[in-house]
Formats: structure tokens, sequence, C-alpha cells
């Protein structure tokens, strides 16, 4: 198995089937074929954050750019780092809640001070691997006291004198640059963080449609000025790309407008789910069609939720708008 992978990464997921159902034509819409001016409300974007700007002024460029009232980023990067920053658009914005706690992986260069023997270099970041306690920066967002961290894996790319090539993948709300630092001072010569980048952060990477603000900038501009979809369609995701690291069940049509209005989810309306859901963990409600509707916490285990009756979910923040499906009258 590949090692650099994030936790979700790894689960291999069956979808279960609890009762057979195919959704109704009328109502709804597959999200690749949701139309752009809903996409613009209502999507994420995977923006390449570029050196200067705060997190929060890259959100501010995005709902700037788009002419929309909202915009919301995914987790804070320092202004010197560059990469992986999704931003969600509009009434999509509470899904960076999903994100914020999701795993993340970064690309970095560690200066260490002093000529240090390469297997000893091994050694120590290698101690690092697994769970590190950890004192947040005197610059942090958090109150400054020991937390214990995951560290998914730590792999040197390449050491070149006393610069070292890293990438880490680690539980979210890991300070690298409190890690290099710490490892700096564990090999016994101190090290600094000379430069950093984010290459993950949840299912969002490299490889999904990371855009610039600039590529951005000049969709929006094909599509007002020459009706051309193509390029924004490219830049904004669906909302549901925010949800695929986590575990999902399928709901019956009769079941989506109740939850649309903040109902819980019992098994009744349960059409099929995925392996391995557990109870306290988070996990999203989707249509047959796979639009997100809600997500929520987990009461039953999958295999409970094959059953007949019992809470499912109980349901957190809701997405879907009511009306989206209609409203089904009990006998």
């Amino acid at each position: 198995m590949q090692k650099d992978l994030l936790p979700f990464e790894k689960i291999k997921r069956k979808i279960l089937i609890r009762k057979k159902s195919i959704s109704s034509s009328k109502f709804g819409c597959e999200p690749d074929k949701r139309p752009v001016k809903e996409l613009i409300n209502y999507g994420i974007v995977n923006i390449d954050k570029p050196s200067g700007p705060t997190s929060h002024q890259v959100s501010a460029y995005v709902q700037k750019i788009l002419n929309i009232s909202k915009a919301g980023h995914s987790g804070t990067l320092d202004p010197g780092v560059t990469g992986v920053i999704p931003t969600a658009l509009g009434r999509a914005t509470r899904i960076v809640q999903t994100l914020l706690k999701a795993g993340k992986e970064y690309v970095g260069l560690m200066h260490i001070h002093k000529e240090i023997a390469e297997h000893e270099i091994y050694h120590v970041c290698n101690e690092f691997v697994g769970k590190i306690m950890q004192m947040p920066p005197i610059k942090s967002s958090v109150k400054r006291r020991l937390r214990e961290r995951q560290v998914y894996y730590f792999d040197i790319m390449e050491i070149e004198g006393q610069d070292v090539l890293f990438k880490v993948g680690c539980e979210a709300g890991t300070y690298i640059r409190k890690l290099v630092h710490d490892i700096g001072k564990k090999i016994g010569s101190g090290a600094h963080m000379a430069e950093l980048r984010r290459t993950k952060a949840g299912p969002f990477n490299e490889n999904t449609n990371l855009v610039t603000l600039q590529d951005l900038t000049d969709a929006f501009y094909y599509y007002k000025k020459e009706e051309n979809e193509k390029y924004l369609r490219y830049c904004i995701q669906p909302i549901e790309n925010a949800v695929k690291h986590l575990p999902k069940i399928y709901v019956l049509d009769s079941a989506v407008d109740s939850l649309c209005h903040g109902a819980n989810l019992n098994v009744p309306g349960i059409s099929k789910l995925e392996s391995g859901i557990t109870t306290e963990g988070i996990v999203a409600i989707m249509t047959l069609k796979k639009e997100l509707i809600c997500y929520g916490i987990a009461k039953l285990n999958s295999d409970e939720m094959l059953g007949d009756k019992g809470l499912a979910i109980k349901t957190e923040k809701v997405f879907m708008l009511p009306g989206t499906y209609p409203k089904i009258e009990k006998a």
C-alpha cells in the first residue's frame, strides 16, 4: 500500500443496499449538470494560494472576482505559505467545517543550522511520525497549551547539505513550522522552515482542478463577456466534491424534503449506504442522484442501518433547499 496517504485515502468502502430504488428525473439535478449560475453561489474553488496574501484575503479576492456576497476558506495558511486552499462560495460556505478537520499534506524545505549526518536526520524525523505533543506557536489562533496531534507520514525526499526537502501528512491543526523547530531541537542543531507548500486539504490536492486567482478571473470574464461556460466549470467544482472524504448514505426521494427542513434521518428513509460508518462519526447524506442534502452525526453503524428501524443520523447542517424534492404526505 502506498504509504503517503491520509487516513481517509486508505479506506475502501463498499456500497450496501438496504432498499433498491430509482430517483425520479422530475426532481433535483446531478451535480455535474448544475447550471453555472447556481455553481457560482453554491460551489467550491480549489485555489492555488500565492505567497503574500492571508487566507482571508484570498477568500475576499474570490468573492470580489465572482461578485458574490460571501466565500469561506478551508483552513488558514500563513501569508508566506503557498498551495491548496479550497474556497467555498455563497451558501456552500458552511461545508468548509468538514474540511477544517480533514487531514492535510505539505511539502517543505527545512534548513538545519549545522552539518548533521544524513542517517541521524532520517532517524530523528522518523521519531515524529505517529502521535506527537505540540505546543502551538506564540502567533496562533488557539490557546497555547500542549496538544496531541497525529503525523501520518514524514517522508524525506532529498537532502542537500543542510537543506532537507520533505513531505508530511498530518492531522488538522498541526503546525509545520513548529514541527520543524522541534525536529531541529531534537537533532541538537536547531532548524527552521525555509519554504512550505500545502499539497492536500482533505479530498482536494494539486491534481483536483487547482486554479490561480488569475485563472478564476479569466474564466469569469469569458463567461460574462463571451457566454463561454467551459473555463468557469473547470474552476468551480460542485459542493459534493468537498465531502468525498466522508462516508455517505443515499436516501429515498420520499425522505429528501424532510431532511431539507432539518429532520433527522431514520433507517426507513435509507436506500443504500457505504460500509465502515461508525457511531458518532460525520456522515454525508446524499440523494440517489448524488446531490448533497446535509451532513450529520451517525447514531448507528453501517450494519445497524441495514435494519428496519432506528435513528440513523442526527442532522447537523443542511445544504439542499426545501422544495427541491416534493413533500411526501404520509397516508
